[in-house]
């Protein structure tokens, strides 16, 4: 027996990156998955593509700064699934720029998605969590709440995570449900290609400059944070919650 079967998830941002990375793992491991993202064809390709390898997908269009989108989102993933069992926060944007240069339409969006995003996810699931008396919640921050150069409203956000995380653990952990936290490092995605360019270099020498950093040796992969997810949602991690684990390679 798979570690999942019978599981439900939904992924926030899982058309791509470490989304679908995590929502590959699940589905490797007998979950149904529901993949939430705002690119309607990249997550019905997403999708499709999970289900042609024999697992059960479903893509479903989905802003997760709205409120009555992500509501619509989890009652459809419900209704066509049937259940839910475990949530994926992970739906993220950048918008980098320096403190004196960042628009406050750079910082409220940033904020939108990530952090506001959660919330109202979680808030949305939570009420079908509950009345199962069961529940995994698994939260993407990052190593940037620590503090980046140029992510004032990345790092705020991604802060924002681990104590939005911390306190669901809190008020849920009564009702059979535990709250964590991934924090990554650096994952070779097309997001962090994207940050490359608008650094004037290529994503091999980013990649490259960052594996030098790192003390494994090299720069993370999504199947990297999906390992970590996979842990959070299953049974082993049942005494595990409130936590955030930093999922970098070593670095500091």
């Amino acid at each position: 027996m798979a570690r999942f079967d019978g599981r439900v998830a939904i992924i926030s941002g899982a058309a791509q990156g470490i989304g679908f990375g995590i929502a590959e793992r699940l589905v490797s491991e007998g979950a149904a998955v529901a993949l939430l993202d705002m690119n309607a064809d990249a997550v019905a390709s997403s999708a499709e593509a999970l289900t042609l390898k024999g697992g059960k997908a479903i893509g479903i269009t989905c802003d997760v700064s709205d409120e009555a989108s992500v509501n619509a989102a989890v009652e459809k993933a419900v209704g066509e699934l049937g259940k839910l069992d475990i949530v994926v926060n992970n739906a993220g944007i950048t918008r980098d720029n320096m403190l004196f240069k960042m628009s406050v339409e750079e910082f409220d969006l940033v904020l939108a998605v990530h952090l506001r995003g959660t919330f109202l996810l979680t808030k949305a699931a939570q009420k079908h969590l509950v009345a199962n008396k069961y529940g995994r919640v698994v939260n993407l921050s990052s190593r940037s709440a620590l503090g980046n150069r140029g992510q004032a409203n990345y790092s705020a956000a991604k802060a924002g995570i681990i104590g939005f995380t911390a306190t669901a653990a809190i008020e849920l952990g009564k009702f059979g449900i535990t709250v964590n936290a991934v924090a990554p490092g650096f994952i070779d995605t097309a997001m962090t290609e994207a940050t490359a360019l608008r650094m004037g270099i290529t994503p091999d020498q980013f990649r490259e400059g960052a594996a030098q950093q790192i003390p494994v040796g090299r720069v993370g992969l999504p199947a990297d944070i999906a390992a970590t997810v996979a842990f959070f949602a299953s049974e082993d991690a049942g005494f595990v919650s409130g936590q955030t684990l930093h999922v970098n390679g070593g670095q500091r």
